[in-house]
């Protein structure tokens, strides 16, 4: 009798408390196929063992741990957790009204952003490189809340401004003379290198992870053209100094190819659009290792959507000169080996349909295989976190994604809606 006392006490102290730990902390995933990115093949019947957050194991099946979890997607490809490099979460979106960021205020612009982070986590991208908001800053208190459990989202990098001239690509420009915006919409408004360099020391004191620089005029941008340079060399070396005495980058939003080469030669991580990349600026990213991140399937929306919805007429016109010439150039860049990730410009259309890209990419050149790297290690590799996720492998975060059918026979299978695991967590 004293014996089995003795064990109802030691369960009702130890083993309610113990139990769940177990069960919790462990989770085995079976999955059907298995996308290894780091190799470029394709896994059958593998089992991965995730404790807590963390990949502990990849390796074909054998029985479940005890106590684990399982979670049986054994019907499903499994791919890891997707990365857009190019993303507007924290904007109010694009439309016909020009004024639209400026009646949006910063909570309201925060708020909107939560719904698209939520979005964007729903269609399989667990990390996402926020490159800009009107809204300056606006973009750090929402990464800072999905980080802290606030909201659900993706997991973010941000730029927390525009680095732009005056009037030029990333200012709101048409609604109200620029000196009369709000002062958080003009955070990165700079006019020489000594102003480039106090303007990006004051983003990162405002908590920013990288540094987004104007290289040239923009598609969305009234006053500005696509082909012309802005931000000079002095002005991105000055800003791209800062960045890498931070531990950090710089990416430049450049269509036209003097502005692409400007920034190569300053020192930045990455390319942004890269619409009319020249044979000299593809030659220079590649011995640079620049990475070219470019959105290919945005100029059909805009076209189709801007112009049922009464765009500016300014806006359709520069994207009709830049569309097909950009396809052009991500073919050639792609033959000629130059790095490539993905990045979508999700904002100027709807968050959620990012992976609409992926047959874009395979359509001018790619391989499935190449388009899911792009968009996996070779994300995680831009920003420079590649030890940390982008592929599933002992040691990453445990971001996956779970697809019906062979997304390498087919890739738009990736636009549908797929099962997401971020670090370990199921999300509903």
């Amino acid at each position: 009798m004293f014996r089995r006392l003795f064990r109802a006490v030691f369960f009702i102290l130890f083993a309610g408390s113990t139990a769940p730990v177990i069960a919790q902390d462990l989770t085995y995933v079976l999955a059907g196929k298995l996308v290894d990115v780091e190799q470029g093949r394709v896994l059958e019947k593998q089992c991965i063992l995730i404790k807590s957050n963390i990949i502990q194991s990849v390796e074909p099946c054998t029985k479940a741990p005890k106590g684990a979890k399982r979670i049986d997607w054994s019907r499903y490809t499994v791919l890891p957790g997707l990365i857009d490099l190019h993303t507007h979460l924290a904007d109010a979106g694009q439309s016909a009204d020009l004024a639209l960021p400026i009646k949006t205020s910063p909570a309201a612009t925060a708020l909107i952003g939560a719904k698209n982070a939520r979005d964007t986590l729903r269609a399989g991208f667990t990390t996402v490189r926020d490159v800009g908001t009107y809204r300056g800053l606006t973009d750090v208190a929402l990464r800072d809340a999905i980080a802290a459990g606030h909201v659900p989202g993706p997991r973010m990098f941000v730029a927390g401004a525009y680095l732009t001239h005056p009037g030029g690509g990333g200012e709101l420009n048409g609604v109200v003379p620029n000196d009369q915006l709000p002062p958080d919409m003009r955070l990165g408004v700079l006019s020489s290198a000594d102003e480039a360099k106090t303007k990006a020391e004051a983003l990162f004191a405002g908590g920013v992870d990288f540094l987004k620089l104007m290289g040239t005029g923009a598609v969305l941008a009234i006053g500005t053209e696509p082909g012309e340079p802005e931000l000079t060399y002095d002005e991105m070396r000055a800003a791209v100094e800062v960045a890498r005495s931070r531990g950090s980058f710089a990416t430049a939003h450049a269509h036209g190819a003097q502005g692409i080469k400007n920034a190569i030669r300053a020192g930045v991580r990455s390319i942004e659009h890269a619409s009319l990349i020249d044979d000299e600026g593809l030659a220079m990213a590649k011995a640079a290792g620049v990475w070219l991140v470019m959105d290919i399937y945005n100029g059909d929306y805009i076209d189709d959507i801007g112009s049922k919805e009464g765009w500016p007429e300014e806006y359709l016109r520069k994207n009709r000169e830049t569309t097909e010439v950009q396809r052009q150039g991500f073919a050639k860049a792609l033959k000629l080996g130059v790095k490539i990730a993905y990045g979508t410009d999700s904002g100027v259309y709807p968050h959620g349909i990012n992976a609409r890209q992926f047959g874009y990419m395979v359509r001018y050149g790619m391989t499935p295989m190449q388009a899911i790297q792009s968009a996996t290690i070779e994300a995680a590799r831009l920003l420079q976190r590649e030890s940390q996720f982008g592929a599933i492998a002992k040691g990453l975060l445990a971001d996956m994604i779970a697809v019906e059918g062979n997304p390498l026979a087919d890739i738009w299978l990736l636009e549908k809606r797929p099962i997401v695991m971020k670090e370990g967590v199921l999300i509903d």
